[in-house]
Parts: C-alpha cells; structure tokens; sequence
C-alpha cells in the first residue's frame, strides 16, 4: 500500500513540474520527516512511557494467571478470566487512544515548525524527503522540534 502511495506522489510532483505548476523561480525544500521523528524529544519519551504502561498491562496478565490458577471452581474461574479481561480492554483502549492522541499533538507541532520554517525562508514547496527523486534545499536539520 505504501509504494502505491509513493508512486502515486512521485507520479503527481512529475506531473506538477511537467504542468508548469512549479516554476525556476519557485523555492522547494525538502524534509526528511522520519528522521525529525526519531529525532524528537517528544517522541523518544512518549514511547519510554508507553513502554511503562505496556509493563503495567503485562503485570495484568501476570496476576490474572496467577489468581485463576489458583482458583478451582469453575464459575470463579469464568468470573476472575471475565474481570481480567474487561480489566485488561479497557486500561489497553485508554491507554492506545492517550498514545494516538499526544501523537497526533507532536506531528501537529512537527508540521507547525516546518510550515514556519517555509514562510520565515519563503519557500513555496515543502515536500518528505522520501517521495522526491531529485532537487530542493533539504531543511531537515534547520528543524527545530523538541
């Protein structure tokens, strides 16, 4: 899916510049975002803290072996599997929608500094590194991100 879509904005950017709709004059940068990505403060702590709270489910998972194990009536037992369970969905949903949510909040702030980043340098086009074959200014490390 993902070439597709590669293929799809490479065919497209050709058919800009081939149109016209990029003149000499135009200024075009490029950005490689998957590496102000793995770059961000932000994001390297995001995830330590997931990965903390993915520490807490397995803790879950852990003590729910453990009490049904040690539960012989079969009725507790589809009672405890039933809590655990419920339980473990719900701190997993909460904690997936929190993790997609300050996500969402670092790219908006990735994409705030570059789209800064282009009119402070008045640049007209600002394309991912990684769907431009050749050309533009590359302003990845001019992006100041935490």
């Amino acid at each position: 899916m993902r070439d597709r879509k590669t293929s799809f904005v490479i065919t497209m950017l050709g058919f800009f510049l081939a149109s016209g709709y990029a003149y000499a004059a135009d200024s075009i940068a490029v950005v490689d975002l998957q590496k102000i990505v793995s770059n961000s403060s932000q994001v390297k702590q995001l995830k330590q803290e997931h990965t903390k709270k993915m520490d807490e489910l397995n803790k879950i998972i852990v003590n729910a072996r453990g009490a049904i194990s040690n539960e012989t009536d079969s009725a507790k037992i589809l009672q405890l599997e039933e809590k655990y369970t419920n339980e473990f969905n719900t701190k997993k949903q909460a904690l997936e929608k929190d993790y997609a949510n300050r996500l969402a909040a670092i790219e908006k702030s990735i994409q705030a500094e570059i789209t800064k980043k282009a009119q402070n340098d008045k640049y007209d086009y600002v394309f991912a590194k990684s769907v431009v074959l050749y050309g533009g200014k590359d302003i990845t490390n001019e992006i100041k991100v935490k």
